[in-house]
Parts: C-alpha cells; sequence; structure tokens
C-alpha cells in the first residue's frame, strides 16, 4: 500500500509541478523553464519516493519494468491505478488553482495546437521518445549502475525531451500525465488521449524488450 500511495503522489506532483508550469509561468518561463520544471519533479521525486516504490509515476515505465521481469502483472496494474488516479488529482488542484479547466497542460497536435505537426509526427515522437526514456530509467536503475544517481539522470533526460518536443504534442511520454488534463479540459484534448496512451505504452514496450532480450544488458 506504501508503494502505491507513493506513485499516487508522485504522479500528482508530476502533473501539477510540470503542467502547473506551463499554465501559470509558461509566458515567463518559456519552453525552457517549463522543460525544467517537468525534468526537476521527476528528481524530486526519485530521490524522495524512489526508496518506497521506485518512482515509476508513469504507467509506461512500470509497462517496461514488467517486461523486463523486475515487476508482476498484478502490481504492474496496482501501479497503472494510482498513477491515473494521482495524475487526476493533480489536475484537479491545478484547475482549483487556475480558477478553469479551459487550459491545463495538455497534450495534442494538430491545427490550433503549438506547432502544429500532424498525428503521424506526434505518433512518431512519443513512440521513439518514450523508448530513449525508458531505456534511460531502466539502464540507470539496473545491477551494475550508480544508484545514487539514478534519479539525475532519469530527471535530466527527461528535460532534454521537452526541450525537442513541446511544439510537437507537449510532450506526453507518459499515459497519465497526459489522462489528468485531458479527462477535465474534455473536447479535443480529450478526443485525443488515445494517442498519448497508445504511443508511450509502445514506446515503453519497445524499451522494455530491448532489456527484456539482453540487447541493452551486459
Amino acid at each position: 500500500m506504501n508503494k502505491l500511495i507513493a506513485e499516487f503522489i508522485g504522479t500528482a506532483v508530476l502533473v501539477l509541478v510540470g503542467c502547473g508550469a506551463a499554465v501559470l509561468g509558461g509566458d515567463a518561463i518559456g519552453q525552457v523553464g517549463i522543460s525544467l520544471a517537468f525534468g526537476l519533479a521527476i528528481v524530486a521525486m526519485a530521490y524522495s519516493i524512489g526508496p518506497i516504490s521506485g518512482c515509476h509515476i508513469n504507467p509506461a515505465v512500470s509497462l517496461a519494468l514488467y517486461i523486463d521481469g523486475r515487476l508482476g502483472l498484478v502490481s504492474m496494474l496496482q501501479h497503472w491505478l494510482a498513477q491515473f488516479a494521482g495524475a487526476l488529482v493533480g489536475a484537479l488542484i491545478l484547475a482549483a488553482i487556475v480558477g478553469s479547466t479551459a487550459s491545463l497542460g495538455q497534450n495534442g497536435w494538430g491545427p490550433g495546437y503549438l506547432g502544429e505537426y500532424s498525428m503521424q509526427a506526434a505518433l512518431l515522437f512519443e513512440i521513439v521518445f518514450t523508448a530513449i526514456f525508458v531505456t534511460v530509467i531502466l539502464g540507470s536503475t539496473g545491477e551494475r549502475a550508480a544508484p545514487h544517481l539514478a534519479g539525475l539522470a532519469i530527471g535530466l533526460t527527461l528535460v532534454a525531451i521537452h526541450l525537442v518536443g513541446i511544439q510537437v504534442t507537449g510532450v506526453s511520454v507518459n499515459p497519465a500525465r497526459s489522462f489528468g488534463p485531458a479527462v477535465l479540459v474534455g473536447g479535443q484534448a480529450l478526443a485525443q488521449l488515445w494517442l498519448f496512451i497508445v504511443a508511450p505504452l509502445v514506446g515503453g514496450a519497445l524499451g522494455g524488450l530491448l532489456y527484456r532480450f539482453k540487447i541493452l544488458k551486459v
């Protein structure tokens, strides 16, 4: 239960800090500031709840760990439930602060959304960069890794991914992160949510398979 509570809190914090930076401070801090907010939230959670739950706070990460044999199926599903619930609560808190659900840092693509990239570009970005993100997580938390540096490596990777991709999709690489804001915003954000669930899970599975079949294991 402690693990699930930690995952719930961690995912809520990720949404509240990352999406909060975009909504409440985006005009002042820009793309670099938003990228740092997401990455620093991961670093903070990695060192606070990491010893309790491993700090997945991302269904794609839990899936990759399941595929690599580090997590059981039931445990993965429990993690997913805690993560999606935490993301929704984080979005609810943000909405209460903003006083509106019109914009909560939701992901998207196409006309009217940031760089107006195509669905195909959004799909490719989310699959590839989730796979990259997951391989960093699996590698930096592996048997031969330096565990005290894992949180920093993972957080900086998420910063880099946001620097590259905010204009493409707003960057998900995390189905729960997309779920919370989209459910509250509704409309196009909710209609496009499927991509931000499917693509990161595909990317997470690809990353997990690279370790499962020892392609990236010594």
